[in-house]
């Protein structure tokens, strides 16, 4: 992710946001502490002009002591002034992201900075665009983005006439972990860690030089982290300028804009997309743990695929996921939700009828099972291929079936129907006694036709 600028007072810091070297005009420093009226003025006089200056990058820690030293002026700021936050998410729930932008920029001015990934969250500087103000953005290099990456940060930075203020991980961090643990441990032991060196370190210390941030999140991106983001929030994870608990606010203007919706609004806008995209990449982060997703696959599956559907969260955004007393990611299986699979072709098995199958040494017919959660985004996203699949082989003398595995049954279907991640695919063949589990992530109709015809 990296800040871009386009207000003649933002510059470059290898380890802070912050503005530009003190300058000896008075007047200039008044402009770095203006309050929200004054802003509103100043920009009323320049016709809100979308101006851009390339100001010198300096990544020297010199720089994190100089914005520490630019202190604005006191003032009494009494107990009604206090924004309330969740009171203004709710009064911009049906707002456009447009609105939204134009309310988060015109409320923090060259404090505010959007978070670029180099994805399509590049709607997210259209916008910027479009409200005619000013607007900085920001990216993490984490040193493994994707090279089609990099050469969207650089398409993007001479289409809209701004500089991305980068920001990167600490080398010794960095050093440490791979002399440690080597380029890939990630693939045995989670991705965790290295995100945290690589990405959440990184951002931390962007956002201790703002006083508030504006991601790309939408609630429809991940299952059990990200479905009940607010249009905008005090962070609760990380600090801002001021430092401490509430000193930072998070802004989310696509929250509730679904993927199709934000792709409708790129291609119809003609801005700078990363070339992965063309390729089946969906969401895009660091090479060795993005790949394109397949038919029938959210959109998440393309990031980190070896691990749980609840765990595809790099820690960027933990302030917006639901913990359980254990720590981790909460179980936000909602307590009503709405069952897949249904068709007269597809069996529902209960526990003791998959038990019964599993004991079964000959059976009649073979059967394909779906392991699945109904509230899982992946298993919905195949839900159109299994039904097909199911009345394609109803003709065939193969039986189609589905089995809740969430809650209650996780553990059991973990110890003895080999479930990794939802949805899990099982063909227990005529006479073979154990179930043959599908390895691919190829969930269209073809792929798992193929697989049934080779096994049955």
């Amino acid at each position: 992710m990296a800040l871009a600028v386009t207000s003649s007072s933002t510059a470059i810091s290898g380890s802070s946001f912050s503005r530009s070297g003190a300058s000896s005009d008075p007047k200039a420093l008044q402009i770095c502490s203006l309050r929200l009226s004054d802003r509103i003025h100043v920009a009323t006089l320049s016709q809100r002009r979308y101006s851009v200056r390339s100001e010198s990058h300096s990544r020297s820690e010199a720089f994190v002591a100089r914005a520490s030293t630019l202190i604005a002026p006191e003032v009494e700021e009494k107990e009604g002034d206090v924004e309330d936050f969740e009171q203004l998410a709710k009064k911009l729930e049906d707002a456009s992201p447009l609105e939204i932008m134009d309310k988060a920029l015109e409320k923090f001015g060259n404090d505010i900075a959007i978070a670029f990934s180099g994805a399509e969250d590049v709607a997210l500087i259209e916008y910027a665009k479009l409200t005619g103000r000013s607007f900085r953005v920001f990216s993490l290099d984490t040193g493994r983005l994707n090279p089609e990456t990099y050469r969207l940060f650089d398409a993007v930075e001479k289409h809209y006439g701004i500089r991305i203020e980068y920001m990167f991980p600490d080398a010794v961090e960095v050093q440490a972990l791979v002399r440690n643990k080597g380029l890939f441990s990630f693939y045995e032991d989670g991705h965790q860690e290295c995100c945290r060196v690589r990405k959440v370190r990184p951002l931390r210390r962007a956002l201790k030089g703002l006083k508030a941030w504006i991601t790309g999140q939408r609630k429809d991106q991940s299952p059990g982290t990200r479905s009940e983001i607010p249009i905008v929030q005090v962070d609760p994870v990380f600090e801002g300028l001021t430092g401490g608990a509430g000193s930072l606010v998070k802004w989310n203007p696509l929250a509730n804009v679904e993927g199709v919706d934000v792709w409708t609004f790129l291609r119809t806008m003609d801005v700078p997309v990363n070339a992965l995209h063309a390729q089946g990449y969906v969401s895009i982060g660091c090479e060795p743990c993005t790949r394109a997703v397949l038919p029938g696959q959210h959109e998440r599956e393309g990031r980190w695929w070896w691990e749980d559907a609840k765990a595809k969260e790099c820690g960027l955004h933990k302030g917006n996921i639901k913990e359980g007393e254990d720590g981790g990611a909460a179980d936000l299986t909602p307590v009503v939700v709405q069952e897949i699979f249904e068709s007269s072709n597809v069996v529902t098995l209960s526990r003791g009828g998959i038990e019964n199958l599993m004991k079964l040494g000959n059976r009649k017919e073979p059967w394909l099972v779906v392991l699945y959660a109904p509230w899982c985004p992946f298993c919905q996203a195949m839900e159109a291929s299994y039904v097909e699949l199911a009345e394609r082989l109803a003709v065939k003398g193969v039986k189609v079936a589905k089995f809740r595995a969430d809650g209650d049954q996780k553990e059991f279907a973990k110890q003895e129907l080999q479930l990794g991640s939802f949805p899990t695919i099982l063909l227990f063949p005529k006479t073979a006694p154990r179930a043959i589990k599908y390895p691919s992530e190829h969930r269209d109709v073809d792929s798992l036709m193929s697989f049934v015809n080779l096994l049955r």
